[in-house]
């Protein structure tokens, strides 16, 4: 059998820091890889290098840590085409698994039981010519969409989109800032001044203070 590998930035254990998952202890799987430069990233170092693993040797090390709650991320860990063996592999192994992508690629072939977290990109990101919106009709219950902003023209065309598309709010609908072209009392006080009813999210590890990775 052929083995499968995928170059992975690094395994670690940490506190998720958003989504509805926040606050929750969980192991991190960022693979290598991103075809966007959002002029924000804050893991460009997931751009390129990495180690070359197999699904196994993955696995061997998310069993490492005493957690049941995993996440693939990146960059975009779709681009590799072994995330999906791996996705099934965690199901199988009993892991509640989360996927962080962003709006470009699609999501319909991930399997049944992933929560994906889907990062449509802002204009102020200089890739929301990007997003391919019709994977909204691929969202499915346990999925989360998120939009990080960067200026009141973002907020502005997140809420026209969320009008565009309506099926958005079946979903928790997530906004974050990009600091510190806005602060998150800012995208809080225009949230309220328009009842938008999504949903704020800070990034919660770095608040306190676990900016740096446990048993990398």
């Amino acid at each position: 059998m052929k083995t499968k590998n995928l170059q992975v930035t690094e395994i670690f254990y940490s506190i998720q820091g958003e989504s509805t998952h926040a606050g929750r202890p969980c192991i991190f799987i960022r693979l290598t890889g991103c075809s966007l430069r959002c002029r924000y990233c804050d893991t460009t170092y997931a751009y390129s290098d990495g180690n070359l693993m197999s699904v196994e040797e993955i696995l061997a090390k998310v069993k490492s840590f005493d957690c049941s709650l995993v996440e693939v991320t990146g960059g975009e860990p779709l681009l590799q085409k072994n995330a999906i063996p791996l996705f099934d592999s965690l199901l199988e192994s009993g892991y509640e698994v989360l996927l962080e992508t962003s709006g470009t690629v699609e999501i319909s072939n991930v399997p049944n039981g992933v929560k994906r977290i889907v990062d449509f990109k802002c204009p102020d990101s200089c890739e929301s010519k990007r997003n391919k919106f019709q994977i909204i009709e691929d969202l499915r219950a346990g999925d989360e969409v998120k939009f990080v902003i960067a200026s009141k023209a973002d907020y502005e065309w997140v809420r026209s989109v969320v009008a565009k598309y309506p099926r958005l709010w079946k979903f928790p609908l997530l906004l974050s800032a990009v600091l510190p072209d806005i602060s998150s009392k800012m995208l809080a006080e225009w949230m309220l001044e328009d009842n938008f009813p999504a949903r704020l999210q800070i990034q919660l590890h770095k608040i306190v203070g676990l900016d740096e990775h446990f048993g990398q």
